[in-house]
């Protein structure tokens, strides 16, 4: 079955069976390499009708990996929407599962180990190349995120597809019901470059300096949405104070993506964007939004914009942690009417 105005043609999974030989398999490789972060539909299928797809194979593969998710006051469910309808031959890589289960806040990364657990249990290779997408219904929302924990933890390629909504209505092949099952393999465990996240007590440093006269300044981006960051519009974790991180600018997703489609935008307009928002690439930014996944929304729009990649940070607790370490005698919560 598929969800409501599901319009993706389904197909049987032979569609994308291959009978190619090993060999062949392994020279068909060079031809379908992703170069670009953000790959199109078409881009996409050209290089899955490459791929091998026997069990038995070692070659390197184009693996697609649905990171489908919603917020808890959503009511959908991201691995139901998965078994709906998804790209062939898909793994399901669950937000809500691979993290640190002995944090309190919802998203943290997981331990190295545990993140090359998860990516063995899926049966994907460190030399495979993982292209991450989203539900239907968002179009991008939390696949930059999953896109972003597999660069943080070393793997060489990994893409975003923009957007499996396109997808759908380009007429790609979908599957429904339960998932073929993959062998695990050994993922070797990976190292953390933590040159690409911020953690709490940085940033409380960090917010405490700016303003002050010879601080270096620092551009902290929030993805949520404007209510939410004016301290207007409530959390939608129950009990959280909303507002924003002193001298954060606010960048909400729905800027970032087409209204229509909910693609990320082309390259020369979200340039546009940031520069309104007065986004400086020279400085450094930290990216953040409620639980750290959308706030890799604003990061993958950066690299598609042509922001340097040295210069990003993602704050990984964001404001749901934030919201509940910083003391009142700080006044690191700031509301529009501050």
């Amino acid at each position: 079955m598929l969800l409501p105005g599901f319009r993706c043609t389904l197909r049987p999974l032979s569609f994308l069976h291959s009978a190619q030989p090993l060999a062949a398999g392994r020279r068909a490789m060079s031809q379908y390499t992703l170069t670009s972060y953000l790959v199109t539909p078409a881009e996409l299928n050209s290089a899955l009708q490459k791929n091998v797809h026997s069990k038995l194979t070692t070659a390197p593969k184009i693996v697609p990996l649905c990171a489908s998710w919603f917020l808890p006051n959503d009511g959908r469910d991201g691995r139901e929407t998965f078994l709906a309808g998804r790209i062939p031959h898909s793994r399901f890589f669950d937000l809500d599962a691979v993290k640190d289960q002995h944090s309190p806040y919802p998203h943290m990364l997981p331990s190295a180990e545990d993140f090359a657990e998860a990516m063995g249990q899926l049966g994907i290779r460190r030399d495979d190349s993982v292209v991450v997408y989203d539900s239907k219904e968002l179009g991008i929302f939390s696949a930059p995120r999953v896109a972003w924990t597999l660069g943080v933890f070393g793997h060489p390629n990994v893409h975003v597809l923009n957007n499996f909504r396109k997808w759908c209505e380009e007429g790609y092949p979908v599957e429904s019901g339960e998932p073929e099952e993959y062998p695990s393999v050994e993922y070797p465990v990976p190292k953390l470059d933590k040159g690409k996240a911020v953690e709490f007590e940085e940033l409380r440093e960090i917010a405490l300096e700016q303003g002050k006269e010879g601080a270096e300044e620092v551009q902290i981006l929030d993805a949520r949405s404007l209510g939410r960051w004016r301290g207007t519009d409530s959390e939608p974790r129950e009990g959280l104070s909303s507002g924003h991180i002193p001298y954060s600018i606010n960048v909400p997703i729905a800027d970032l993506l087409d209204p229509n489609d909910k693609t990320l935008l082309p390259a020369s307009d979200l340039k546009a964007v940031f520069e309104s928002k007065g986004v400086d690439p020279s400085k450094l930014i930290i990216t953040t939004c409620g639980t750290g996944v959308t706030a890799a929304v604003i990061d993958a729009a950066l690299v598609e914009a042509g922001f340097p990649t040295a210069n990003k940070r993602l704050y990984d607790g964001s404001w749901t942690e934030w919201a509940q370490r910083v003391s009142h005698t700080d006044s690191l919560i700031r509301k529009t009417s501050d």
